[in-house]
C-alpha cells in the first residue's frame, strides 16, 4: 500500500500540467484548421504532388512542423521567419526589413526552393512544411506588431484571471478556450461563394501582410495593459480569429495550387 502510494504521489508530479502558458504561437489547433481548410480548395494536381511530398502526411499534420524544430537549436536561423515588426504607419515594402529574415522573405524562398527543378525532394518537403505554418502565421494579427513590445509579447494582459500577453490571446488564448477541435473549427467555417473565395485569394504575399496589419491596429486598441480579458473579449473577437484561419486556409491553397 505504501509503495502504492508512492508511486500515485510520483506520478501527479511528472505528469504534464495543462497550462495555457505554453502555447506561444497560433495554437497548434489554429495552424490545424488552416491546414485544413486550405485541403479543400487544392487542386487535384496540388493534392497529388503535396501528399507526394510530405510523403502522404496530411496539411494539418505537418502545419506546426515550424514551430516544433524551434527547441532545435540547428533552426535557429528560421526564428525571425514567423513574423514582422513594423510601425504602423508604414507598409512592408517602405519599412526597414530585418536583416536576419522576416515573414516574407521567409515565405519567398520556401517558394523559390519548392520551384528550383535542382533542388531534392527532402529540402522541397522542409520548406512545404515552412510554407504551410509561415502563411498560418501571416494571417495572425500579433504576428504584424510592433517592434517595442515584441509583437505584443510584453503587452501584458491577464485571461481569465491568469497572466498572458495580446500576443498569446490572439495566438492561443482564445482558440483553445472555445475547446473545439481543429477538425470542428474547419468543418464550420463561413460558408462562401466562388467569387468571396476568389476576392480572398486576390493580391500578393506582401498585399496580405499590410491587410493584416490593419488588423493588428485594431487588436492594439482592444484591450489595455494588464486588463483582466474574459468572456466579452473573447464574444467581440473570437469571430476575427475564425475569419483570420479561414482566409489563410484559402490563400495557403492558392500558394500550393500557383506553385503546383
Amino acid at each position: 500500500m505504501k509503495t502504492l502510494l508512492i508511486y500515485f504521489i510520483a506520478l501527479f508530479f511528472i505528469t504534464p500540467k495543462n497550462n495555457h502558458t505554453t502555447k506561444p504561437y497560433w495554437s497548434a489547433t489554429g495552424h490545424r484548421v488552416v491546414g485544413k481548410i486550405a485541403d479543400e480548395y487544392l487542386t487535384k494536381k496540388a493534392k497529388k504532388e503535396v501528399s507526394k511530398l510530405l510523403k502522404r502526411k496530411s496539411l494539418a499534420f505537418v502545419s506546426t512542423y515550424a514551430d516544433e524544430i524551434k527547441s532545435d537549436k540547428r533552426y535557429n536561423e528560421f526564428s525571425t521567419w514567423h513574423y514582422i515588426n513594423m510601425p504602423f504607419d508604414m507598409k512592408y515594402e517602405d519599412s526597414k526589413k530585418n536583416p536576419k529574415g522576416d515573414l516574407v522573405i521567409g515565405i519567398n524562398y520556401c517558394i523559390k526552393v519548392i520551384k528550383d527543378d535542382e533542388a531534392s525532394d527532402d529540402d522541397k518537403a522542409f520548406y512545404l512544411k515552412m510554407l504551410i505554418h509561415l502563411i498560418g502565421d501571416l494571417h495572425q494579427p500579433m504576428h504584424i506588431g510592433l517592434e517595442d513590445d515584441r509583437g505584443g509579447n510584453d503587452f501584458k494582459v491577464q485571461w481569465f484571471y491568469k497572466d498572458s500577453n495580446m500576443h498569446r490571446v490572439w495566438d492561443g488564448d482564445m482558440i483553445e478556450s472555445f475547446d473545439m477541435s481543429y477538425i470542428e473549427l474547419a468543418e464550420n467555417a463561413d460558408a462562401l461563394t466562388k467569387n468571396q473565395v476568389k476576392a480572398i485569394q486576390q493580391g500578393s504575399v506582401i498585399d496580405w501582410v499590410n491587410e493584416t496589419q490593419e488588423l493588428t491596429k485594431k487588436v492594439y486598441k482592444s484591450a489595455k495593459p494588464d486588463e483582466n480579458l474574459r468572456f466579452q473579449y473573447s464574444y467581440n473577437n473570437f469571430e476575427t480569429v475564425r475569419t483570420q484561419l479561414q482566409i489563410a486556409g484559402i490563400r495557403l491553397a492558392k500558394v500550393l495550387n500557383d506553385l503546383f
